[in-house]
Parts: C-alpha cells; structure tokens; sequence
C-alpha cells in the first residue's frame, strides 16, 4: 500500500491506514471504535460489508430506525437466495456508520459485493461442495475461523480464534475471557489506539500458527478489501483512512500485497444481480450463528453493558427484579442489594475484574430465584437474549408487496413483535375478521408470521386462536413472495390457483379451498373449485374421496361467519359424499390390520362431515344422512369387513338412535361369539368401544354390553390372550382415570352384585339408590351468588330448582 503500512495503534500520527479490529457485536470493540474515531478523526470510514449498500447507510441516521437491524440483499432473479448483514446498537460497525454520519465524513462498506457472495453461494450449492459459511450468508463464522496462509503448520485446521485465545490464557469460556480482558478493561490506558494493537498482535500469531484454513473465500475477501483501502487512500491520503472490519482480517489488511496479485484473485467470480435493503432484526436472532457467522450468547446482556453509563451490575440487578415483580414473584430492594453483594464477592473469588454474566446468574439464582433454574430460564430468555424487535424507516426500499404488507399492518394496529405471543381474534368483529385474512394470506404465501392454534374459550367458527412471532427471515419470504403479485391480496390469489394446478392429489385441493374460503379470496375460489371438480370426478380411490371430504364439509361453516358464498362447494361436497356412500363399502373388504384402521379413521371423519353437510343451508337431492345411516347398517352386518369398522359402524348407529342398546347387545355377541377369531373379536371390541368415542362411559352404564365384553374376555384361551392382549391395552388405557376404576370395581363385584347398577347407580361408591334432596337443595344458595340471581324473582327459582333435579 503506498505510504506506508496500515496502523492499528500506536497513536494517530502512525503512517497508514488506522486498521481497527474488532469482534462483531461485541460491546467493547463498540466503545474502543467511538473513542479510536474521536482521536484519529478520519477522514473516510471504511466498514466491512457489502459495498451496494452504500447508498443505504443515511438511511442509518432516519428517526425511524432502530436497532437491530440488518441489511439484506437477495438476488433479483431469486429472490430467496439472500444473505443478511445484522447490526445491533452495540456492533462496532453501527457505531462507525454513526460516527461517520454525525460528523460528515463519508462511510463505505469494503467486503465483497453482494452480487459475487449470492452467485457464489449458488454455485457452491450447484457442485456440492460449499466452503461458505455455516449461514450462507459469505461473512465468515465469527470472522474468525478463516486464515491466511496456507503453508502454516495448521493449514485447513477450523478454528474460533476467541476460543484459542482463551484457551493460551487458561480460560475454559471464551465468552468470561473476552468480558474479562476487554469489556471489564475500558478502551485502555489513554491510549484509544492501544486495545486494537493488542487484539492484532494476537490474531497475528494465530494466523501464523494456523493459516487461513484452506478457505478460499477469505483470500478473495481480503483481496478486495485490500483494493478498496487503497482506492480510499488515493482519495484522502493514507492517514486518513480508518477501517473496521472483524480482528481476524487485520494481518491480512496489513500484509503487504500488489495490486495485481489481488485483481488475479478476483478475476471470474461468478455474479448475480442484487437488490439490498434494512430489515428488522431481533435480539434473539442475533442469539444464533446468524449474520457475520457471529451468533453471541447474551445480546441482552451486551445491550445492557453498552447502554449502563455506570454501575453496570446494580442496574442489570434492578431490571431483574423488575422482571420477576411482574411475574408475581416476591423481590424486594433488599434482594437486590444482596444479589449484588453476591456478585462481587463471586469475581472476588473468581479473580475476575468486575462481575461477569457467570457471577450476575449465580447470584439471581440464589438470591432472587430461591436456587431455583425456573424463574432463571425466564431471566435468560426475556433479559439476557431480549425480545428486542428493531425497526427500519418507511423510507427504506422493499419490494411493492412488502409496502402493502406493511400498510396493512399499520391499518390493522398489528404491529409485528419478535416475543411470542397469542392473539385472540373474534370473526364477528371486522377489525379481527380482516386479521384472520391477513394471516391466511401470508400463510399460503409461505410467510408464517402466525400458527393457528386450539382456541380455549370457544370451539366455534367465529374465534381463531393465532401464536404469533415475527422472525427476521420473513422478510426474505415476503421478497420471495413478490413474485406473485404486488398486494397481499392479488400475492396470495395468484399463488393459491397455481398451487390448486399443482397439487398431487384430490385432498390437498379441498385443503387449498379450505384456505382460500380462510383467506376471503373470492377470486381464486372459482379456479379452485374447478381443479377440484375435475379430480374429484376423475379420483376413484375411496380412501381419497373420503379423506378430503371433512375439508370440503369443514369450509361450509366458514359461509355465515365470513360472509362467503359457499353455495358451488356444498354442491360438491354432496355429490363427493354420494361416491363416498357407495364406494365405502367394497373398499372395506379384506383389508389387513393397517389398512383396516386407517379406513377406520376415514369412516369417523366422513360420519363427522356427513352431519355438518346434511345441517348445511344448500339444498341436496337425497337425505344425506339417511344414506349415510344405511352405509353404516351394510358396514356394521358384513363379514367380509375388519372386526374393527364392524365395531366403529354399530357404535356411530348406537350414538345416533338408529339402534337401541338391545340391538347393540345382539351385534356384540355376534361379533364376540365363540366362532370367531380372538383378534377380529378384540379389534371389534376396539372398534366399539375405543378411539376416544367415550366408549367407558358406555360400559359403566350398561350392563349388558359390559357382560358380554367380561364374558368374552374370561373365555379368551391362553394361546390367544397374548395376541389380544395390546390391542385390549390400547383401548382400555385411552379411558379417564375415573372411568378404569369403576370398570373395575364392577367387574371385581361380579355379575351377581352388579345387576341394576346402571339403572340407579346403586351399588357403586358415591351413588345412593334414590336421590337425596335434602343434599341437593344445600347447595341452591351458593348457586344463587355464583350466578348472581336475587332469590325473590320467580324465573330465578325455577332455573335454579331445575338445576336442583339435574343434580339428582
């Protein structure tokens, strides 16, 4: 480099480009940058990054930006082929980009483009031989675990230099040693310049030692960076160039190289056109080996030791206390007066500077936690990583679709957070029925900002229950998405009519109509239905009709609460469910013991749908349920069927009225005879009785179906018992606790004992012959406060005396 070779300390009157080292997102390096910059006042700041995102860095100086952030770049043509560049408020680099900006100096990003580093990815992918980042995003892991030269002892030995370094210095935790020797140390003794010599002068006997790995892409990184620190010293002269990139590179800066040898090194290299932008980063994410390859353990904890203007240990005291106050736990002042003290005395004894993170947890635990790690996996998880979610301004470019996306949002009031959380939506409210449709949109867009959900307080259509996180990798899937259409809207109506032409088979169509009538997309439904109307006309496996007839029935209850036309579906439906009935079946004769219970679930699914669609408003030509009705009557008669669906079609009779209990008796002891064989008895049994259908309940409650199954079991022969034994295991273990024990003790009094117990109750515990009044009538009045009735009025008497005979 001409003239002379670059400085990394020393003090500013060195010759040279001001090299400074730093660890990414490291807190120290952050603070010795500032104070390195306000001594040496360059005159440009060169960053390691990616260059096209020069034009980006003002934008780091809007009001509406917040870090974490990240700048990302995909590629045009790909959109999901993308890499990430994060920066947290304590990355070394925003505090450059900072500097620069508020004292007018221009500031430039020196890493490989991101054109080269996107094209190379894909070209590693292409051969299958990827010397790239664990993050595929070209930034080194770390920057740390890349060497320079290759005949060193160690050459392609893969290092973290953090961990070697604590290792010479015999720490087993490079995260205690870079606390103790930098973050605990200040920026040094009056020299600003002094910390980033010292961090050099160890990379440079690492590097020695060990080489550069046999990584290719460091060399090739170095070599450009090399070009453009002298392409800046051109400009402004040597001594005016500060540069910050990871302490890993600075030998490789330093080292003395011609120009021609490094063009050579970048000559070829593959390219791609990319589009770079900020996105919103989270605390958590930086908690991974993401961006840089530098995933860090306590983003949290560095956040807090980069803003404490002092005391560091008794404020990260104070916000731990308040953290567990409002989890109801009882921390008062003096905890945390004692948690300090703790602290102190454990650096003390550990011969470290200041309390670390180690001594902070050791003593929240003891003293705050109760020795416990519960509480403390909450510390870990809200303070020490952080739910931090940044922000980046209006003004940033993004692709049309993330636009809409975003306005949409702001009008909604559903703003992304990086903690998870639940949102309740009520579809009756148009506020929350439009989230829903947001939601569903993005969902089939591949955006998967939320997962549905069991809803606790209603089982109904008109709630949804969502667990919401935004994770920064979104964004990547909203540009990916952008190839679909520039709204949500017209995005998600594109992509749901190509899905339905490419879906293999005739279940996931009705699923895709299912989501379509989630997501409102009218527009889509009709190209949709017709995709299903032809493989549905076309599909002759039974199995396959009667697995996508619950998604099809499901979608009609969507109609009232949406507002949804659904009058075409149910037609379909109806005709699909006639091929159901007839099909059914032959499709259940001689089918082995699999095959037989995955038809089993079949039958309970169209049984389920059959209901909802014969309740539907749509007009059909035959009663559905009565065919259905006859179905289960030629299921539940024929021999040729598995024991199994002969039990299930008695059983769904029995619990629709279409046979009484003495007809179920009959069939069971038929199916249970002598004659036939113990696992097609077991299976029918299982059937019956089994797959969660409250089939114990059955049993304790008549006496006739518990005999025959008693009777039956006594008779199994020896030989046989081992066979049925575990299917009788699985159906029995699915019964409430309760419910086993009373079967128990029924079967322990015997049949003799038992008789009339499921008329009364009598002869089980807690039962009496006849109900006791005087025991029912006790309770009436602390019903009355419950249900806030006045005693005097009337109608209030006579629901609570209907309650009174429901109790007995």
């Amino acid at each position: 480099m001409s003239g002379g070779p670059p400085r990394s300390g020393g003090g500013a009157a060195d010759a040279g480009p001001l090299l400074l080292g730093v660890r990414h997102h490291g807190p120290g390096s952050a603070r010795a940058v500032r104070a390195a910059l306000e001594a040496a006042r360059p005159r440009v700041v060169l960053i390691e990054g990616p260059p096209e995102a020069d034009a980006l860095v003002p934008l780091a100086a809007d009001e509406g930006m917040r870090p974490p952030v990240a700048l990302l770049a995909h590629a045009v043509d790909e959109p999901g082929r993308s890499a990430f560049w994060p920066l947290a408020e304590f990355s070394p680099e925003w505090v450059a980009i900072h500097w620069a900006l508020d004292h007018g100096v221009p500031a430039r990003f020196i890493d490989l483009p991101a054109a080269h580093t996107l094209a190379w990815e894909k070209k590693e992918e292409a051969s299958g031989d990827s010397d790239s980042d664990s993050d595929g995003n070209g930034n080194g892991e770390e920057d740390g675990e890349r060497g320079q030269d290759g005949g060193a002892p160690y050459a392609g030995v893969r290092i973290d230099p953090l961990r070697a370094l604590a290792g010479a210095a015999g720490y087993d935790d490079p995260e205690r040693w870079w606390e103790d020797v930098v973050e605990h140390r200040g920026v040094g003794d009056g020299d600003p310049f002094a910390p980033f010599a010292a961090l050099e002068e160890a990379m440079g006997a690492l590097r020695e030692t060990y080489g550069d790995g046999g990584h290719e892409r460091d060399a090739v990184r170095e070599a450009y960076m090399r070009l453009q620190v002298r392409a800046a010293g051109r400009e402004v002269g040597d001594d005016g160039v500060a540069v910050v990139c990871g302490a890993w590179h600075v030998p490789a800066l330093r080292r003395r190289a011609s120009v021609a040898a490094d063009r050579a090194l970048l000559k070829g290299l593959p390219k791609v056109k990319a589009d770079l932008t900020w996105v919103p980063w989270t605390h958590r994410r930086l908690a991974r080996a993401s961006g840089y390859g530098a995933g860090i353990d306590s983003p949290g904890w560095y956040a807090h030791l980069f803003g404490a203007a002092d005391r560091p240990v008794e404020r990260w005291m104070t916000k731990v206390a308040g953290l567990l106050r409002e989890e109801d736990r009882l921390v008062s002042s003096a905890h945390v007066i004692e948690a300090v003290r703790l602290a102190e005395a454990l650096a003390v004894l550990r011969g470290r500077p200041l309390p670390g993170l180690g001594e902070t947890t050791d003593a929240v635990r003891a003293v705050m936690c109760d020795g416990s790690d519960v509480p403390l996996a909450l510390v870990r998880d809200r303070l020490v990583v952080g739910d931090v979610l940044g922000e980046v301004p209006a003004s940033a470019p993004a692709v049309p679709l993330q636009r809409d996306l975003d306005r949409r949002q702001r009008r909604l009031r559903f703003k992304p957070e990086a903690r998870e959380r639940e949102a309740e939506l009520d579809l009756r409210k148009e506020t929350d029925a439009e989230r829903s449709r947001l939601l569903h949109r993005l969902g089939l867009l591949g955006v998967a900002w939320g997962e549905r959900t069991v809803s606790r307080g209603s089982t109904g259509t008109f709630r949804e229950t969502w667990r919401l996180r935004w994770e920064p990798e979104l964004s990547v899937r909203v540009a990916e998405a952008g190839v679909w259409g520039t709204t949500v809207l017209a995005a998600a109506t594109a992509r749901a009519e190509a899905d339905a032409l490419a879906a293999p088979d005739l279940a996931e169509v009705t699923g895709l109509a299912e989501r379509c009538l989630l997501a409102g997309l009218s527009d889509a439904l009709p190209a949709v239905m017709r995709v299903l109307a032809d493989r549905a006309a076309l599909d002759t496996d039974v199995g396959h009709l009667a697995q996508a007839l619950p998604a099809l029935v499901r979608s009609l209850r969507y109609g009232d609460v949406r507002g949804t036309d659904t009058a075409a579906l149910a037609e379909v439906a109806a005709g699909l469910a006639e091929r159901v009935f007839v099909g059914l079946p032959p499709a259940c004769a001689g089918l082995d013991a699999d095959a037989a219970e995955e038809m089993r679930r079949h039958v309970d699914a169209v049984h389920g749908a059959v209901g909802l669609l014969d309740d539907s408003p749509a007009p059909h030509p035959t009663d559905l349920r009565s065919r259905w009705r006859g179905v289960l009557r030629v299921l539940s008669g024929r021999d040729s069927v598995p024991g199994g669906i002969r039990g299930r079609a008695v059983r769904l009779l029995l619990d629709g009225g279409d046979v009484d209990a003495g007809e179920a008796a009959r069939l069971m002891g038929l199916a249970l005879s002598v004659g036939t064989p113990p696992a097609d008895a077991a299976a029918w049994i299982e059937g019956f009785v089994g797959g969660g259908a409250g089939g114990g309940m059955l049993l304790v409650h008549d006496e006739r179906l518990l005999a025959l199954v008693d009777g039956w079991l006594t008779g199994v022969p020896a030989e046989a018992f081992t066979d049925v034994l575990p299917l009788l295991r699985r159906t029995f273990s699915a019964y409430e606790p309760g419910v086993r024990r009373t079967l128990g003790e029924l079967v322990r009094r015997g049949p003799g004992e038992r008789a009339g117990v499921t008329g009364t109750g009598a002869g089980i515990a807690g039962f009496a012959a006849e109900p006791d009044t005087a025991r029912a009538a006790a309770v009436l009045p602390v019903v009355r406060l419950l249900l806030g009735t006045d005693p005097e009025e009337k109608e209030a008497e006579r629901q609570l005396d209907g309650l009174a005979g429901v109790g007995r």
